[in-house]
């Protein structure tokens, strides 16, 4: 049965998972570093990792393989992933593949190149709209049919 891990720390469809899980009646992973309160849903197991940088990236990548579903925005962990044979999923719905996932990586490289040569630069990033949220729903139903 596919399990659907979620990078949770920052992740903002959270509510939209157990949601969709529970309709589906499909195992979840919540794995962050504390601080997220235990869910009453028998679905919904929080696994607790220790601090750390990528330590919850790295838990997630050891276990997501086929036919399992991982929620996150952190492009590294989603390369490993795919290259696990998981389905990777960006909490605005966009889908990350072996097909694309390399250039999301090239991209985030350029990205942080960018903000190293210039440390003054600022933001830059999009806000998480109701479109996003509503892309996402729609992405993980058809992910999970």
């Amino acid at each position: 049965m596919a399990v659907i891990y979620v990078d949770a720390d920052a992740c903002p469809v959270k509510a939209e998972v157990e949601t969709v899980a529970t309709r589906r009646k499909t195992p979840v992973k919540m794995v962050a570093n504390g601080g997220l309160r235990p869910s009453p849903n028998p679905l919904i197991e929080m696994v607790y990792v220790d601090d750390g940088p990528d330590v919850a990236d790295i838990w997630i990548a050891e276990r997501a393989g086929p036919g399992d579903i991982v929620i996150t925005s952190d492009i590294p962990l989603a390369a490993r992933a795919v290259e696990a044979g998981a389905l990777v999923l960006k909490p605005n719905g966009e889908r990350l593949t072996a097909t694309n996932v390399g250039n999301a990586l090239a991209m985030r490289d350029l990205a942080a190149d960018l903000r190293a040569a210039d440390p003054f630069r600022q933001g830059g990033g999009k806000g998480f709209t109701k479109a996003d949220r509503s892309r996402f729903l729609d992405a993980l139903e058809r992910a999970l049919r």
